[in-house]
């Protein structure tokens, strides 16, 4: 029988042949074109595009009768309904979008008409213009806007003004070309010929007349950036190519729809949500930063939003939220009342650093790492050094009409003592940097007191699984929950962990998403959108999130059960080629499918970017394995790949180097390439199951791992091929009794399965 072999290379960024950048940008630009999307009628699936600044355009592919979105069909600025929508029309006639054929490419949407009319929707980047062309028509072509309280009320040199639905604005229509146009009531016609409309949106008639024009002037230009920009991120930040065609696609889209929520409405930002959050939320913002930014190489956008909502922290030291960022950021409100927004500000910073190695922003941004901690210590921690809070400054915050929270987690979450303890350490990380020794001490024997007390206070000889917080008197509350998952890191003790990650698999997570509360619990809500009760009531006691995907399968991944948490991980991929938005991912689903359908309802925000985000993060995290330190020089290759992938080419970005890598499985061997720049640095290869080996990498060197049955060969050569060093990674036993250990546990775990609506008390009350 022929030994396994598990061959890994690193090798020098080769020298390929000039390609023109004309070829370069038609064939980034044919990739765009090939990941279009067909959507039926059946479907009417729901299509979004941002400008990337304050701006988006929502609607559906056929009818728009969505009962969550319908309310924000057309383009919104800033948080206002500016107008909803359009209906257009040859002649007389209303073109029926319900009898169209309709595509959703990343940068448009095509519906092709009956008698060979074509419109196409495009959304500009940086200006607040819709172009709407409309061509094979044979007689003149109308457009009206839909929408209360948009009135026409004048036009000039070929532009009509119309007031908005929301805010101070006006709207201005031209035809495409500069020519004369017609108005029969509220509707603007053109002749056939015009191809088309732009719809402006600005402050005043002059301002809306010059966004038209200097679009007209520029709109092959304008056309060019947008695509420019999504193929650029897709070839230079997130290559991927692999046997499976639908797991290229769906990370191609997923990247594409999560960068649409990246803007500039208010400095740079993420926003948390679409239709309802175009807003920057603290917690959804460093939630989303590493797979919004981190694993694309995108630093200097991840450094401008750290910047950017540094700004916004409280400084005033007489204040209660003294070093907290905001929960929310909007035109009308900044908001402190949240816990976990600060600490993840602060984390991610960290990972900012260690992804990037720029160490100048540390010294930018410690002061707002020492006010963090410090109005904690000052406001907000107990006699344990415990983080509290209010029952509704964690993620779980849903209130009903009279604020009284439907999720109450005060006042000491799990997951917040998770969050404040690596908050902790990320201090002592920055103010090693700062030479403030002293804080240094502090902080981390602050931190050390908190996790010594964890798993005192939040297990018993009762339960299996971690409480979900500690109540105001003292008590522990075992309320089955996700939260759990993110504060394993605070026990010590293994078998107690794969416990309760299988616990939390087998009754939380559905092959649809993480289900936010156990199905046995008495308050378990089956339905996000239903008549038993209130939608929020259901928000976070039953409700799948999306975003919790990606702690469960990074969970999994590390306790050696990475084909469970790839069919989860695969699931998603399907639902964002598939259902929903075109492209992306949600914010919830229903825990339950409605009778007689085998997959629940999406729900909530259309697009959600911490789901996207996590979705990312873990698959360049823990499938792919890359963890960088770039600030340290270090950097951690451990890939765990399904079996269902056998080739796989990608790239990453780590400090100022692409590293481009490649895998392929063939037989019993298992090859990965690794493709280094210009810098050295230490690599830690961690190849289960050999022991892991740390090893320096020399500029422009090629590293090649060759495993055997009981070995792996690791060699190290220069850019000629010439070897520089080899050493031997033996088969680690400790590594295979551990993971016999693990299996023993997890080996046979299975996803969450709904249970019959008789056993649901809510549903039968």
């Amino acid at each position: 029988m022929t030994c396994p072999r598990i061959i890994l290379l690193a090798l020098v960024l080769c020298v390929s042949p000039i390609v023109s950048a004309c070829t370069k940008q038609q064939s980034g630009f044919k990739r765009l074109d090939n990941m279009k999307i067909q959507v039926t009628k059946e479907e009417n699936r729901p299509v979004s595009f941002t400008n990337k600044e304050a701006a988006y355009y929502y609607t559906q592919t056929h009818e728009n009768n969505h009962e969550e979105y319908s309310w924000f069909q057309g383009m919104n600025v800033a948080k206002n309904r500016v107008f909803g929508g359009y209906d257009l029309y040859v002649g007389d006639r209303k073109l029926d979008d319900r009898k169209a054929k309709v595509w959703v490419y990343p940068y448009k949407m095509v519906r092709k008409h009956p008698q060979n009319i074509t419109e196409t929707l495009w959304m500009i980047d940086h200006k607040n213009v819709v172009e709407v062309s409309l061509a094979g028509a044979d007689e003149s072509i109308g457009i009206g806007l839909k929408g209360d309280q948009l009135n026409f009320i004048g036009k000039t040199g070929g532009i009509a003004y119309f007031t908005a639905r929301e805010g101070d604005y006006l709207i201005g229509i031209g035809a495409k070309p500069d020519q004369a146009i017609e108005m029969a009531g509220q509707k603007v016609y053109a002749s056939p010929d015009a191809g088309g409309f732009y719809i402006s949106v600005a402050a005043d008639t002059g301002k809306a007349s010059s966004m038209i024009k200097e679009t007209r002037a520029t709109i092959d230009s304008l056309h060019q950036e947008r695509k420019q920009h999504m193929s650029d991120l897709l070839s230079r930040n997130a290559y991927i190519s692999s046997n499976s065609d639908s797991l290229d696609l769906a990370l191609h889209w997923i990247t594409l729809t999560m960068d649409q929520l990246v803007t500039q409405q208010q400095g740079y930002g993420i926003y948390a949500g679409l239709p309802w959050f175009n807003e920057y939320w603290g917690r959804d913002e460093f939630i989303s930063l590493p797979g919004a930014t981190l694993v694309s190489g995108q630093f200097k956008t991840a450094r401008k939003i750290l910047s950017s909502f540094a700004e916004y922290q409280q400084t005033d030291e007489s204040s209660k939220f003294f070093g907290r960022v905001p929960n929310i950021v909007n035109p009308k409100n900044i908001d402190y009342h949240t816990t976990d927004g600060t600490p993840r500000f602060v984390m991610e910073l960290q990972d900012y650093v260690k992804y990037s190695g720029d160490t100048t922003l540390i010294k930018k941004l410690y002061p707002n790492v020492k006010y963090s901690i410090e109005g904690a210590l000052k406001y907000w921690t107990d006699d344990k050094d415990y983080l509290v809070h209010a029952d509704n400054e964690t993620w779980m915050d849903a209130r009903d009409k009279n604020l009284v929270p439907y999720t109450p987690r005060g006042n000491r979450a799990n997951d917040i003592q998770a969050l404040w303890y690596q908050q902790l350490k990320a201090g002592v990380y920055f103010a090693k940097y700062m030479g403030d020794d002293a804080s240094a001490k502090r902080w981390q024997q602050i931190a050390e007191k908190v996790k010594r007390n964890f798993a005192d206070d939040f297990t018993d000889a009762d339960h299996t699984y971690l409480a979900d917080r500690l109540t105001k008197n003292g008590r522990a509350d075992f309320t089955f929950r996700p939260n759990q998952l993110f504060a394993l890191n605070m026990i010590d003790d293994p078998s107690f962990k794969w416990k309760v990650i299988k616990e939390c698999w087998q009754k939380l997570v559905y092959p649809w998403g993480v289900s936010s509360l156990s199905a046995d619990d008495d308050n378990f809500h089956p339905f996000h959108l239903t008549d038993k009760y209130p939608k929020d009531a259901a928000y976070h006691t039953g409700t799948i999130w999306l975003w919790l995907n990606g702690i469960a399968m990074q969970r999994m991944i590390e306790a050696g059960q990475v084909e469970a948490a790839y069919q989860l991980f695969r699931n998603m991929n399907r639902q964002a080629l598939n259902r929903g938005v075109v492209g992306g991912l949600g914010e919830n689903m229903d825990a339950f499918p409605h009778k007689g359908k085998s997959w629940p309802r999406p729900t909530g925000t259309y697009l959600q970017a911490w789901s996207n985000a996590e979705h990312l993060r873990v698959w360049y995290q823990y499938f792919l394995g890359v963890r960088p330190d770039m600030a340290n020089n270090q950097l951690t290759l451990a890939p765990r790949l399904p079996k269902e992938i056998t080739k796989l080419d990608y790239d990453f970005i780590i400090g100022d180097q692409r590293v481009k890598a490649s895998y392929q499985s063939s037989g019993d061997t298992q090859t990965y390439r690794y493709h280094f720049g210009d810098n050295s640095l230490t690599a830690a290869i961690d190849v289960f199951p050999y022991t892991v080996k740390q090893l320096s990498i020399k500029q422009n060197a090629t590293l090649e791992l060759t495993a055997e049955s009981d070995s792996l060969d690791i060699r190290l050569m220069d850019s000629d091929g010439e070897l520089i060093e080899e050493i031997q990674s033996p088969k680690s036993q400790s590594r295979l009794d551990l993971q016999k250990k693990r299996d023993a546990v997890l080996g046979n775990v299975h996803f969450a399965h709904p249970k019959p609506l008789s056993e649901i008390p809510v549903m039968n009350k």
